[in-house]
């Protein structure tokens, strides 16, 4: 399409939210767009619809096609609860549970999003205020909702939001179910199908009581309760960096035993604009500054962190000098995992049945620590629901440990299905506590952790590429990948090319293809190289990006080498990213 007759087509588009169907606020806005000399944000905005994908709506705000507003969330609801009522016709009450982030007009969509499923006959419990994402999953097994929906972008900047929508287990929609949903979501074309008119009746309004439900059944998760006790008053460094977190993480450390929990003020406040950081992820330094400025303030063994929905968990450790280091997302999944595998087996409670689950992009350091307890380790796809879809499989089968993901998300129980941050922060102090038994702190144990089970280092690296123009140019880089694969990384011979677009394996050496057992397809491509590295390359399904996770092995002989491990490492890593042309 050339340039002039997308601009007819957005144009036309456009001038169709000028009718009275939508409110006074909106048609300004698209009337300045169309007025506007530069036509990039009204071809932004209207070029396509916002797609509703496998795990929702996300979006950046605004009026438009292309932008959440109460339009795109309306529609979406629609959709949903459509579905919902074709799908459980001989359910007496279908009901569903609505929570929200702390985003700017995320109270408003949510309230939007329960009158719509009210008008449909369905039963909303919608929470009184921002909650964390993962008590929605709570709420919806623990009162045996059909359907739940959380409004919220999670950690992307402040200009976005968006809509996660969750099945009867809790979990985040996978086939048939989240194509299904998308197929009726897109056959909403009309305003004039979505029901805005609530029945008030149908909605509950939910708080305190399921909070105290959830942290109960969290402290059930507790392995080592004598040694939170013994270290009651270790200092805790904790923010919610603007979020949901500040609802609960305070609670539960103080249920878990510990006392000397420290707040970062400025980082309590819950503000849509996140006003202390550039974003609110805890993957980001920037964002933990803070925290790390506080812990070095009052000598904090540790920094705890959540982002904005109290998913994703962030952490700083004190090393051997004393300065604060961050640990990544790969490290914490690796601590908590070996942290639980530990106790299990001091406890004797491993019966041979154990699991844990993490994702193909996540680090193999995982998979020897469970190979070397006898603990089943299996691998999914990225993104929480192919954990819980694993955790759905196994659920007579085996009992679950825990499972995570390299970008910060953990879970380490069964009531929930979606990355947790509370359980994993509570856990994590714990795991502290415990280290500090055995006379060390967690710097010293991931130390000790790689000592036992081998050097790794890894790094993600996001291409951003917005637009439409962006998102052709990430197609064209995954084709590339595809057709003229690396013959070598970092000087090591690629032995070996997965690519689950379609299932194939293909060994170089040998020439043999075999085929990898996972549900489904997706765009992901992974190289290994003889020397043992690992690349994966993955299109994100949420945000105009490519990633890049490169994990790198490295010979480390003992404890002393550990800095050295981490610096050589560092090199190899921008070597593999220099090599596959990564800017």
């Amino acid at each position: 399409m050339s340039n002039v007759e997308l601009l007819k087509t957005v144009t036309e588009r456009a001038q169709k939210w000028l009718t009275p169907q939508y409110d006074e606020n909106t048609r300004k806005e698209v009337e300045r767009m169309l007025n506007a000399e530069d036509k990039t944000e009204l071809i932004e905005s209207f070029y396509k619809d916002l797609e509703f994908g496998t795990g929702g709506l996300r979006g950046i705000m605004g009026a438009g096609t292309n932008r959440m507003n109460r339009y795109t969330v309306g529609s979406a609801t629609q959709g949903l609860a459509n579905y919902l009522k074709d799908c459980f016709k001989s359910e007496p009450q279908i009901s569903v549970a609505v929570g929200h982030d702390v985003r700017h007009h995320s109270r408003e969509f949510a309230e939007l999003t329960a009158d719509i499923f009210s008008a449909n006959g369905i039963k909303v419990y919608l929470f009184d205020g921002p909650c964390p994402t993962p008590e929605v999953s709570y709420a919806i097994r623990k009162l045996g909702c059909q359907s739940g929906v959380m409004i919220t972008a999670s950690h992307n900047p402040k200009e976005y939001n968006g809509y996660k929508a969750y099945w009867s287990d809790g979990a985040q929609m996978i086939a048939p179910h989240d194509v299904k949903t998308i197929e009726y979501v897109n056959a909403i074309t009309s305003l004039d199908q979505v029901k805005f008119e609530p029945d008030k009746d149908l909605i509950q309004i939910i708080g305190k009581d399921i909070d105290d439900q959830y942290l109960a059944d969290i402290h059930t998760l507790t392995l080592d309760p004598e040694a939170d006790k013994r270290h009651s008053d270790m200092k805790i460094v904790y923010t919610p960096i603007h979020g949901t977190g500040k609802r609960l993480m305070f609670d539960s450390l103080k249920l878990w035993g510990f006392e000397n929990v420290i707040h970062v003020p400025e980082q309590d406040v819950q503000d849509g604009d996140f006003p202390t950081v550039v974003s609110p992820n805890p993957e980001n330094s920037e964002a933990m500054a803070m925290a790390v400025a506080k812990a070095k303030e009052v000598g904090a063994s540790i920094v705890l962190a959540s982002d904005p929905d109290a998913d994703r968990v962030g952490l700083a450790v004190r090393d051997k000098k004393g300065e604060y280091q961050l640990v990544n997302g790969n490290q914490i999944c690796m601590i908590l995992l070996y942290y639980i595998i530990t106790k299990n087996v001091e406890k004797g409670l491993l019966k041979g049945n154990e699991y844990v689950v993490k994702t193909i992009v996540t680090t193999e350091t995982i998979k020897r620590i469970a190979d070397a307890n006898n603990v089943k380790c299996f691998d999914c796809f990225t993104g929480f629901k192919w954990i819980a879809d694993v955790m759905r499989n196994m659920e007579t089968e085996g009992r679950y440990l825990g499972g995570g993901e390299e970008s910060y998300g953990f879970l380490a129980e069964t009531f929930v299905r979606d990355k947790d941050s509370i359980s994993a922060n509570s856990l994590m102090a714990e795991a502290a506590a415990w280290a500090a038994d055995q006379g060390m702190n967690l710097y010293e144990l991931l130390v000790d952790i790689y000592a036992k089970y081998g050097f790794s280092r890894e790094k993600g690296v996001s291409v951003v590429r917005p637009g439409k123009t962006g998102a052709d140019e990430i197609v064209a880089m995954m084709k590339d990948y595809r057709e003229n694969p690396p013959k070598e990384l970092a000087g090591s011979p690629v032995t070996c090319i997965k690519d689950y677009s379609d299932l194939n394996c293909r060994n170089l050496k040998t020439g043999e293809i075999t085929k990898l057992e996972f549900p489904t397809t997706s765009n992901v491509l992974q190289f290994f190289t003889e020397a043992g590295d690992k690349v994966s390359i993955r299109p994100s399904g949420t945000e105009p990006k490519i990633k890049f996770y490169v994990e790198v092995r490295e010979d480390m002989k003992s404890k002393d080498q550990y800095e050295d491990m981490v610096v050589r490492a560092e090199a190899h890593i921008e070597q593999v990213l220099k090599d596959l042309k990564v800017k």
